[in-house]
């Protein structure tokens, strides 16, 4: 179950980033990201109510307070930087990067105990290889500083959102997202106040908003809740092979050729995935 919830949440983060890359090509990449997470909190809240799940929150790293307070922040700074990244038009630079953010939970949650068996862990190192060849990495006219700076500031941000996201979903998933979202929505206003201006969006790009917003906050909530339901490390393995989404999209309906080096990352995340399965 909590394999499945992970790949689910990888198919949406797929989804909302590619959406979020192209509109970031437009608009700035802060304002996607605000506007964008100002829906996913809304969403969140509805959620919350409907499903009377409200627990009082507690000052301690045993809730779910503290540690959606960090991963907002950084989530916040990773998808910022990513958006940005795919704006410079070096998805190939920023994308395969971005995508070993898991590597850190990942690493934590060994380090904590966690003993997979050898057949999963083998599966786990194949996709998370799988993952990054699919991204399409392109280093045949070297690493620009400027894409590099954007994926590196992904990786790090997604890899501590993930981290304590992980961390807070032991109390309850949905309420880490929900105050992820309060976090770096509260970021959003702050900018916005500041710059006076919430990016110049039309009424036309609001369902693209919406789409990035709701599908953003679901798969953070169903990566959390498959961290709750299996291995930790299995579950952020899974979540993180989502640029294979963003790039089979882009194949879609971009028409962007994908390379052979995509073609044999694609397979290796699936027998990666089997592998884990069959464990």
């Amino acid at each position: 179950m909590g394999s499945l919830l992970a790949l689910v949440s990888s198919v949406l983060w797929g989804a909302a980033d590619y959406i979020g890359g192209n509109l970031s090509k437009r608009f700035k990449s802060i304002a996607v990201t605000g506007v964008s997470q100002s829906i996913g909190l809304l969403f969140g809240i509805a959620i919350v109510l409907i499903s009377g799940s409200y627990i009082a929150p507690t000052l301690n790293w045993n809730g779910y307070f503290l540690p959606g307070i960090i991963a907002g922040i950084a989530g916040f700074l990773g998808l910022t930087s990513f958006y940005a990244g795919l704006a410079t038009g070096r998805m190939g630079v920023v994308s395969p990067i971005s995508s070993l953010g898991a590597l850190l939970p990942f690493t934590i949650a060994l380090i904590g105990g966690e003993r997979p068996m050898r057949l999963q862990l083998l599966g786990m190192v194949i996709a998370l290889i799988g993952g990054f060849c699919a991204s399409g990495p392109e280093l045949n006219n070297g690493l620009p500083v400027k894409p590099l700076f954007y994926a590196l500031g992904a990786t790090f941000g997604f890899g501590i959102a993930l981290t304590f996201m992980a961390k807070g979903s032991e109390t309850s998933p949905l309420l880490t997202m929900t105050m992820m979202r309060v976090t770096s929505v509260s970021i959003c206003i702050l900018i916005a106040l500041r710059y006076r201006q919430i990016g110049g969006f039309k009424l036309k790009d609001l369902p693209m908003l919406a789409f990035i917003g709701v599908a953003d906050f679901l798969a953070n909530y169903l990566l959390g809740l498959a961290t709750t339901k299996g291995l930790v490390s299995i579950a952020m393995v899974l979540g993180s092979l989502f640029p294979i989404v963003t790039a089979v999209l882009a194949f879609k309906f971009l028409h962007e050729r994908l390379h052979k080096v995509q073609y044999l990352g694609i397979l290796f995340a699936i027998i990666g995935v089997v592998m884990i399965s069959l464990a």
